[in-house]
């Protein structure tokens, strides 16, 4: 009888506890691995003035922004491949969550036991950008470019696994364009720009 009571309260109790407390400690610190990825790879290669190129016409007014795909795509890699380097050692590490800390209680916070929790990234891990325009005041205009990467994770605990989306946008540039614009809003097709891959972990 104790033995069957056991079990229920662990299966209905304590086990979706133990999840909710294992997504968001692991959402966590999956999203500071690649916030961090995106920092570290931008600050070294992204420079606006050598990615994207400025077009005017004749009169001194913005004709086209071409953004370099190529140079794009590269530094995009090189946050997917480093992200999930990190992220498969972090999953295969794991993290140990005190009993204490699951069932919110100040005084036992750090008490155990401690229950593993590990992740295995699955599907891709893909990077995308997003670009922004807007009036800064007389024939000014600020451009802000967006990385968004995404991921997805299977968070396992000892009785139970649960898949979750990762997703992070940083702004990698934000400058002022000057020049008057043309009638209809400028576009910069960042489509083609971005990386994804498919994750060894599935």
């Amino acid at each position: 009888m104790c033995f069957n009571m056991f079990i229920y309260t662990l299966d209905k109790i304590i086990t979706p506890t133990v999840m909710v407390v294992a997504v968001a400690e692991m959402r966590a610190k999956a999203m500071e691995i690649i916030t961090s990825s995106i920092l570290n790879e931008y600050s070294k290669q992204f420079n606006y003035d050598d990615i994207i190129r400025i077009e005017k016409n004749s009169e001194g007014n913005i004709a086209m922004l071409k953004a370099d795909t190529i140079k794009m795509n590269k530094i995009a890699a090189d946050v997917v491949l480093n992200s999930q380097k990190e992220l498969k050692k972090l999953g295969s590490i794991g993290i140990k969550i005190p009993i204490g800390y699951i069932f919110q209680n100040n005084i036992l916070a750090g008490i155990g036991p401690y229950v593993t929790v590990k992740m295995e990234p699955i599907g891709y891990i893909e990077t995308k950008y997003e670009s922004e325009f807007e009036s800064a005041g007389i024939n000014q205009t600020r451009h802000k470019i967006y990385v968004q990467v995404s991921a997805k994770a299977k968070i396992i605990i000892p009785t139970k696994n649960e898949e979750i989306q990762i997703k992070s946008e940083v702004p990698i540039a934000e400058t002022i364009i000057i020049g008057k614009t043309p009638d209809t809003s400028i576009n910069l097709d960042l489509n083609n720009a971005g990386f994804k891959l498919k994750s060894t972990g599935e």
